[in-house]
């Protein structure tokens, strides 16, 4: 039951961060402009890791499972379970916001999207394949260096999810006129299924690049971790 409860926790919590945070792409987008659409991914995240936080950790994306996996914080079995229950999760909260947004006779799904990524053409402000690349690696580094400094014993108990939630949100407001903001393989694939054609040619940019970048973290965090254990136990033995 205990496995079951995080893996069902991690559906829910892609679930909700999608359908809320893509849901203010294309409900709200308009009037909150890229500032709000940042604040709802950043601040739907922080929510979720108090909710679901005990339970599951709070990953809700793949990038973030691999990276813990990378630096042995999680089980190769729980991982894979994780990522497949994440997909499912962002494919059914994009599902459930098309058929909101449907309901409004204006919508088209071909002109308004779902709130999908994309680079060069489908970029928001045009930006090519490299500098996406680049953007969606460098930017899911800092978000996991952040996620993995959040989980040092000395950090002040309830304050993680204000860390994490606000670094997304700050990552977003940078992001968003570049590709739209990933890094989150789920959070990518969930609009890209139903949006079909570029968004899913251009989905595997969505899945190597914050992959990367999040095993890049991973890498520097573990090297930064024994750095900082080597020294302790120099200055014990002086």
């Amino acid at each position: 039951m205990n496995n079951l409860s995080k893996y069902f926790a991690e559906f829910f919590g892609t679930f909700v961060l999608v359908f809320i945070g893509c849901g203010s792409v294309v409900i709200a987008g308009k009037y909150i402009g890229f500032l709000g659409i940042a604040l709802a991914f950043g601040l739907t995240l922080l929510a979720l890791i108090y909710v679901i936080g005990t339970i599951s950790w709070c990953h809700i994306n793949p990038a973030v499972t691999i990276g813990m996996f990378a630096a042995n914080k999680i089980k190769g079995m729980d991982a894979l379970i994780y990522v497949i229950m994440q997909c499912f999760g962002a494919v059914f909260g994009s599902g459930i916001l098309l058929i909101i947004v449907s309901g409004q006779p204006s919508y088209s799904i071909t002109v308004n999207g779902l709130g999908q990524n994309g680079y060069g053409i489908a970029s928001p402000d045009g930006y090519s394949m490299i500098s996406c690349f680049i953007a969606e690696v460098v930017l899911t580094f800092i978000f996991m260096l952040v996620i993995f400094s959040s989980l040092r014993i000395s950090t002040p108990k309830g304050f993680p999810a204000i860390y994490i939630g606000l670094t997304l949100t700050f990552i977003h407001i940078v992001g968003i006129p570049i590709t739209g903001t990933s890094v989150n393989p789920a959070r990518s694939l969930g609009p890209a299924v139903f949006v079909g054609g570029t968004a899913i040619n251009q989905l595997w940019l969505f899945w190597f690049a914050p992959i990367i970048g999040a095993i890049l973290a991973a890498i520097v965090w573990m090297i930064f971790t024994h750095w900082h254990e080597f020294e302790v136990k120099k200055k014990l033995y002086r």
